[in-house]
């Protein structure tokens, strides 16, 4: 796969590590060896899996003479926080549309996320009720801006359009790079699935590589059949894109949306339990929206036997551990 041929930022600095997870293996049993890609570790303001898609988006930004950014995401977005991170360093301002999926869940006071965004200096923070056009609020923002003389460019939510899905698919090849280096065959790959550029990109990243590694994502928000709907869409358009001649096929888009549980954002037990049981392991934070439903999809899959027993599997940890300070409560019941 050709990334030469689009514009792009350097904001890595080499490959995330890929550690193996034996005290979880052996917790939960059943014979099955975890692996996680610590895409939390990618640079930025506290790290996670948008770094990745944001090289592509603000290079795309820059290209086209942008000074400002604009996008969007729920009131603790990690997406939000990273596009504020890097606007910040690329001197850039950045306004934020945050919708309230949760009626009465944005607190301006609020630690996690909603704090950081006041450190990195956004310059806005317009809060729409759940199931807004978020969108069209965007370009009402931008329309805004422009009267006021700025060159606002606008990031989809998550940064999952085909420019920002660059980013997971340049990922899978990392991956692959890694995994050849290591001698290390994966039989699965678990990815969390919300705005379906990181899902998406890692399907075709995997048919682009060759690798032949089934990808499953777990859903944090949608029904099964309308996510994969939306991540095969996603998948075809970046695989245009990139000019990749083998088709991705609609079997290779594959959802489990058993741990969304009441809605987007809301705790649940099994999120509970596992970012706890992440946390005593093996040391590593997960979120409570993302990698933390997404980690107990994994973690159920693995106890119901759905992974061949001695098979590699490789968990890709997203980040967004900064939103657990406001979900406090949640933890300590």
């Amino acid at each position: 796969m050709n990334f030469t041929q689009f514009p792009r930022r350097p904001y890595l600095n080499g490959p995330t590590p890929i550690e193996a997870m034996p005290a979880l293996s052996r917790a939960l049993g059943g014979g099955v060896h975890l692996y996680i890609k610590r895409d939390d570790l990618l640079p930025g303001a506290a790290g996670g899996n948008k770094t990745r898609k944001l090289e592509f988006c603000i290079a795309d930004a820059i290209v086209n003479g942008a000074d400002t950014i604009i996008t969007c995401g729920a009131v603790q977005s990690n997406h939000c926080r990273l596009t504020a991170a890097w606007s910040a360093k690329e001197g850039m301002d950045c306004h934020l549309i945050l919708e309230e999926r949760v009626e009465g869940s944005y607190k301006k006071e609020a630690s996690g996320n909603n704090f950081l965004f006041e450190l990195l200096d956004v310059k806005t923070m317009t809060v729409v009720p759940g199931g807004s056009d978020m969108m069209a609020q965007m370009n009402l923002k931008a329309e805004e801006l422009t009267a006021q003389g700025k060159k606002p460019y606008i990031i989809p939510g998550g940064a999952s359009n085909a420019i920002g899905a660059l980013g997971y698919a340049a990922c899978a090849e990392e991956t692959m790079s890694q995994l050849n280096g290591m001698g290390l065959a994966i039989d699965h790959v678990v990815v969390p699935s919300g705005s379906a550029g990181t899902h998406a990109g890692m399907v075709v990243g995997m048919t682009g590589t060759h690798a032949n590694i089934p990808v499953s994502g777990i859903n944090v928000s949608r029904p099964k059949d309308t996510q994969e709907e939306i991540v095969y869409a996603l998948a075809k358009e970046l695989a245009a894109k990139l000019g990749i001649k083998t088709d991705v096929d609609r079997s290779e888009v594959v959802c489990f949306d058993q741990y969304v549980g009441q809605g987007y954002s809301i705790p649940t037990d099994s999120m509970v339990e596992a970012v706890k049981l992440f946390a005593k392991t093996e040391a590593v934070l997960l979120d409570p929206v993302y990698s933390g439903k997404a980690a107990a999809g994994l973690i159920d899959l693995v106890r119901q036997g759905h992974f061949q027993k001695g098979s590699n599997v490789l968990f890709l940890h997203t980040g967004g551990s900064p939103a657990l300070f406001a979900y406090m409560d949640t933890f300590r019941i």
